[in-house]
């Protein structure tokens, strides 16, 4: 990493959705950072709040149901919940660039992969440097892209529809259609969840080798804790919509110290024996009345009377470790 100042800081983030049923309130107060060239993790559970959290930060959560109650988006020293639409747009897509979890869905069926990627080039020069670029221009970055995302023949595949490629090779398109801006941010919301195993290892490899190559800061959404322990250089681990620890990737592995955090290593299945994995017992809560104190204590073998009543704070443990825990962190 070059630069260790922040590029991405969200601040007490709070974010709902309105149903029939009443308010969710699916992001409460989450804090994370991003630096210049560095990869982030952020981990949970299924339905914690992580790819909401990835919509807020990109300014496209569902209208009007979805919205950004309070807290700050700090890109670059600037409030992105402060801006206009058409700030925004400048920003996403050129600045800060994602890559989704399924490549089927990210990908519009009635278009070639070329029509696609030419109109991707097209606008962020525009919006980027205000110029027009010629077609031989376009179609010569578009050839490029898909060959540093290692697809081969990228001629004939600019002529292919969607459904002509397998699901590797769609998400191989939407890596192509993310970096082909040289943006200082991607995030990516578990980009091999559609996938088989080993095509996921292949994916994770070449978008990890893409952005290294251009010192690309990472905001990487999993579920999977071995790709975090390999890849990342500090994980945020969110439960509920909120964050509950954060820490060094060694540090979050070798010394986990949030109740939560330790379930979910106590979760991965061991290769080597030693019986079935713990697993956590409950479930994620239920956001239209969520717990009060800490949103994690119905499920808490240590839990305190202050847990049920008070959220807590993070406590600093040294070395960039926190914990937001009153039994771990006092």
């Amino acid at each position: 990493m070059t630069d260790t100042g922040k590029l991405l800081d969200v601040r007490d983030l709070c974010v709902s959705y309105r149903t029939y049923e009443g308010k969710l309130k699916v992001v409460d107060g989450l804090t994370l950072e991003v630096r210049h060239g560095e990869k982030v993790g952020l981990v949970g559970e299924t339905g914690c709040g992580k790819t909401t959290t990835m919509r807020a930060i990109l300014g496209i959560l569902p209208r009007p149901a979805g919205q950004v109650d309070s807290g700050e988006i700090i890109f670059k020293g600037n409030n992105v919940l402060q801006m206009k639409q058409k700030e925004i747009q400048r920003i996403r897509g050129v600045a800060i660039t994602a890559i989704f979890q399924n490549p089927t869905a990210a990908l519009n069926p009635v278009f070639t992969i070329g029509q696609q990627l030419y109109d991707v080039i097209r606008s962020q020069e525009w919006r980027k440097s205000g110029k027009r670029l010629s077609g031989k221009e376009v179609h010569d970055r578009a050839v490029k892209a898909l060959k540093e995302a290692a697809l081969h023949d990228p001629e004939r595949l600019l002529s292919n529809y969607p459904v002509q490629l397998s699901g590797g090779m769609k998400q191989r398109v939407c890596i192509a259609l993310a970096m082909v801006s040289d943006a200082e941010l991607l995030i990516a919301d578990e980009p091999g969840t559609a996938l088989d195993v080993t095509i996921q290892d292949q994916i994770l490899r070449l978008s990890m080798f893409m952005m290294s190559k251009r010192n690309t800061a990472t905001l990487y959404i999993e579920h999977s804790l071995g790709v975090i322990r390999e890849w990342m250089d500090r994980v945020y681990v969110m439960y509920a919509g909120r964050t509950v620890e954060v820490a060094n990737s060694v540090d979050i592995f070798r010394s986990p110290r949030h109740p939560y955090t330790r379930g979910l290593l106590e979760a991965v299945p061991k290769l080597t024996g030693g019986g079935i994995a713990r697993g956590i017992m409950g479930r994620v809560p239920e956001y239209i009345d969520p717990p009060g104190g800490c949103r994690f204590h119905p499920r808490c073998e240590y839990r305190m009377d202050i847990c049920t009543k008070e959220k807590p704070p993070f406590f600093d443990l040294g070395d960039e470790h926190k914990v937001a825990c009153y039994h771990s962190g006092s």
